[in-house]
């Protein structure tokens, strides 16, 4: 879900209070771990500038704390043997001519953490999660039109008391470019995840999270694969002009097994499902899996099937992994450039969902954005 718990990993290292007082503190680091040779108490970190080397003062107090937490309160105490490469870390101390820091103070949030962290949370939005099209918006609810296999299902939306509320900047990829935002923001046709207690028949929720978004989606044949510079180069089956997606590291690429194509193709062209998926699913039915924030494809969960969490389960491909010719489905942050675009998640393997029965024409028909990106992936 690229993740979504990105930010809350963070609120530690941004709130901790500094426990050396007594020490002149002139600069801090926070990043991901690079490099560590704790024989030398010698790190790297990876931050938003750049590399920053970090030696550890022999009485430097080292900790690894949860992910989300706010202080250090629970911190345990570890060794530097204990921190690996991938791990989390904010170190405080002096900052020396070269730029490289002496570390007075470590906090640790292991990578293992933050992955569990991360599996718990995914798990917890496809169990309790609804993503859908903002149908009707109240002074204290919103109605998201759920697209499952068996059809459009409204739900009603109202925010819990405290609940968080953010929504997707434009041109942004990844949850963590979401800003805190209300209910009040919200407008027909934006596309939402929300997650939180629904009632009985999932009609109605009482959302802890909210998450939106003005997303759109471009279906095109891919003319060109540039593998240096990370972009493809397609023909936009709607408007016949050519277009560059861009892939980042956030981005999400995916490939639709024919059956499923099939299975998402009958039902957007009102054909019968397909021989062997009982119901209009794929056969063999479809078990749960992780969630996405906005910016993916498909709908909300229902008893016939969820579009978002089978698409999730598919295949991922690389920029590689694409041919000229290829049919993709480029889901994206409205921004500013009608010509370029980001991609969110980009999925290939869709040339039955869009080709028009009886004819060769491809066209991406009535099948919008249901919601869905990472959050990281959810954002993973």
């Amino acid at each position: 879900m690229r993740t979504i718990q990105s930010i809350a990993v963070l609120v530690v290292f941004l709130t901790a209070p500094a426990s050396f007082a007594q020490e002149t503190v002139t600069g801090r680091a926070l990043g991901v771990v690079t490099k560590m040779d704790a024989a030398a108490r010698q790190l790297t970190l990876k931050t938003d500038t750049g590399e920053v080397a970090v030696s550890v003062d022999p009485k430097a107090k080292v900790v690894r704390v949860a992910p989300g937490a706010t202080n250090l309160t629970n911190a345990a105490p570890i060794e530097l043997t204990d921190i690996n490469v991938g791990d989390r870390l904010r170190a405080r101390g002096r900052t020396a001519e070269d730029k490289s820091l002496a570390a007075l103070e470590i906090v640790v949030i292991s990578q293992s953490d933050i992955q569990s962290k991360q599996a718990a949370e995914r798990a917890d939005w496809d169990r309790r999660g609804v993503t859908g099209i903002v149908a009707d918006v109240t002074a204290d609810s919103f109605t998201l039109n759920v697209r499952t296999l068996a059809g459009v299902k409204p739900v009603l939306v109202k925010p819990g008391p405290n609940a968080v509320i953010r929504r997707y900047t434009p041109d942004s990829v990844k949850f963590a470019d979401a800003k805190p935002s209300q209910l009040a923001d919200l407008r027909k046709g934006d596309q939402v995840r929300a997650r939180g207690d629904k009632t009985p028949d999932g009609s109605q929720m009482t959302a802890d999270e909210i998450v939106s978004g003005q997303f759109k989606m471009i279906a095109g044949l891919v003319t060109a694969v540039d593998l240096q510079e990370n972009v493809i180069r397609i023909n936009n089956v709607e408007t016949k002009k050519p277009m560059t997606v861009k892939i980042s590291a956030d981005s999400t690429l995916k490939k639709l097994q024919p059956q499923l194509s099939q299975v998402i193709a009958n039902r957007l062209h009102g054909m019968a499902p397909a021989e062997g998926a009982p119901g209009g699913g794929p056969a063999g039915g479809a078990p749960a899996g992780g969630g996405r924030g906005p910016g993916g494809f498909g709908g909300g969960r229902g008893g016939n099937g969820d579009l978002q969490s089978m698409i999730e389960r598919t295949p991922a491909i690389k920029i590689a992994d694409l041919m000229t010719g290829d049919a993709i489905i480029v889901s994206s942050v409205n921004g500013a450039n009608s010509e370029q675009v980001t991609a969110i998640t980009l999925l290939a393997g869709v040339e039955a969902i869009l080709t028009k029965p009886g004819t060769r024409e491809m066209s991406l028909g009535d099948w919008n954005v249901g919601g869905g990106a990472d959050l990281g992936g959810f954002g993973q």
